[in-house]
């Protein structure tokens, strides 16, 4: 008797239930560009990726929830905890920019553990942390950015570009799409030669090659919803 295996597709809306459940768990504000919707779509992402290491014969909903638990911890690590001064944990924290052991009453350098923050870590925290936008309000309405929604589309397709290809064939089709690399370097990669003069090495070649990574990506496009756009 074969068992009916279910894609990632066909549980997308428990996996969406699933990680609004959390929704109270997020309560990162201090990053202005990552919102509750956008962590949504990495989780979703992330479990599209492990969905081959559920075991079906156990129910779905513990493995998502271990699964969104655990990513919603890495986000707010790797994308504030790492980042924020070491005065926050501090025994010595007076409040705000107060420090109660230091010379002048101030969070500084003449502490040796904001020392190393300032000069490891100060910039990534800057980069981290929202500006105003009293200044900027023009240029932000104006912008729309779509950046994130096509990361995230193009690391879909590239997971299942994965599974249509061979091992070398997507290491070319990483090299030549995303690594920037020459067709001569990619048909050197692959062993490919030719006999014809003036002609560079394996040209007939990478011309089928890129020929069969665009069939195998418009039969991505056409069989899967690789952009999930929303809930």
């Amino acid at each position: 008797m074969t068992i009916k295996l279910f894609s990632f597709e066909e549980k997308i809306e428990i996996i969406s239930k699933a990680i609004n459940k959390k929704r109270n768990k997020w309560q990162l504000s201090a990053i202005a560009w990552m919102d509750f919707d956008d962590v949504s779509q990495i989780i979703k992402l992330h479990i599209y990726k492990k969905w081959s290491m559920w075991d079906q014969d156990k129910p779905l909903e513990p493995w998502i929830g271990r699964i969104i638990s655990n990513q919603l911890k890495n986000l707010i690590r790797n994308n504030y905890s790492n980042y924020v001064r070491p005065c926050l944990s501090c025994p010595h924290n007076g409040g705000e920019d107060h420090c109660l052991i230091s010379a002048n009453g101030l969070q500084n350098n003449y502490c040796l553990l904001y020392a190393k923050w300032e000069k490891q870590k100060k910039t990534g925290y800057n980069i981290k942390m929202p500006v105003t936008i009293e200044n900027h309000k023009q240029e932000i309405e104006q912008t729309i950015d779509h950046s994130f929604f096509s990361f995230i589309s193009v690391e879909i397709l590239n997971a299942e570009m994965e599974k249509m290809l061979t091992g070398k064939q997507y290491s070319a089709y990483i090299m030549l799409f995303f690594e920037k690399k020459d067709d001569e370097y990619v048909a050197k990669f692959m062993g490919y030669k030719t006999t014809e003069k003036n002609r560079m090495i394996g040209y007939k070649q990478i011309k089928n090659l890129k020929k069969l990574f665009k069939e195998k990506a418009f039969e991505i496009l056409n069989n899967k919803d690789i952009c999930y756009g929303g809930e």
